[in-house]
């Protein structure tokens, strides 16, 4: 991530504000998790790396947590200060994080692992992290159970060409890792509800590899959504839809 992949760069540069109006949030469940798998809470101190816009952070500050973020994108920055002033957001990324050794108790990376899943980049996680400190990966993954998500699927991976990606796998591949206990995982069911064209539309728009395509091809994307929208009985004309996720939370802790 030293170097970041182009549809990281051109894409969430592009599609910063989409991703403020469009990604879902998390599920109720990811407090407790942080809680408890994690173990913050006041008088901690937590890094959130790959921070976007924030949507992540703001649980971080939830548990009363003092937290850093951490965003190579500057307008992923700029969308994130106009979320959560009161938080210090920093240009860095994974390979180079701007904080002294042993300065947190938890890292975090949501929907953002897959970007960086590279033993360089789980050194400098290590560096950061107290002893017995927790590192957190987050991801919402579309439901393909449901018929209509797999039909959008579908749509996407047409455009998704060699951008990294969660549902791969390659991520696991940077486990076990050296310094970290094995790593742990918990899955809970989520459903990101709203108008269509913020829950749906602005959603797929806000994706990095689709938001860093051309005009021409981003208008051919957004077609096709609508016309997937229009076709879906449980869609079409609807004032609200729930999209339905998985939300998958793994952790493991620096060893020594």
């Amino acid at each position: 991530m030293t170097n970041l992949h182009r549809a990281a760069a051109g894409g969430f540069e592009a599609g910063a504000g989409l991703y403020a109006s469009g990604r879902p949030g998390y599920p109720a469940e990811i407090d407790d998790w942080l809680r408890d798998a994690l173990g913050l809470a006041p008088g901690k101190a937590a890094l959130d790396i790959g921070a976007g816009t924030g949507k992540f952070t703001a649980r971080l500050v939830a548990t009363g947590a003092t937290v850093t973020a951490v965003e190579p994108v500057a307008a992923m920055r700029a969308e994130f200060r106009r979320a959560l002033s009161g938080v210090d957001v920093v240009e860095g990324n994974a390979e180079a994080i701007p904080l002294p050794d042993g300065d947190c108790d938890a890292v975090v990376c949501a929907q953002a692992f897959h970007w960086f899943a590279t033993p360089a980049a789980l050194a400098e996680i290590r560096r950061v992290l107290k002893v017995g400190g927790a590192l957190g990966l987050v991801w919402n993954v579309r439901d393909e159970r449901v018929s209509w998500v797999a039909a959008l699927s579908a749509i996407l991976r047409r455009y998704e060409d060699d951008a990294p990606r969660h549902e791969s796998g390659a991520w696991r591949l940077a486990f076990p890792a050296p310094g970290f206990s094995p790593l742990a995982e918990r899955r809970f069911a989520y459903a990101h509800e709203g108008p269509p064209e913020r829950v749906i539309v602005d959603r797929v728009l806000s994706i990095s590899y689709v938001a860093a395509l051309g005009r021409a091809e981003r208008a051919k994307v957004e077609d096709a959504v609508r016309a997937l929208i229009a076709a879906t009985s449980e869609l079409a004309g609807r004032e609200r839809v729930a999209f339905p996720y998985e939300t998958i939370a793994c952790w493991c802790r620096k060893s020594d």
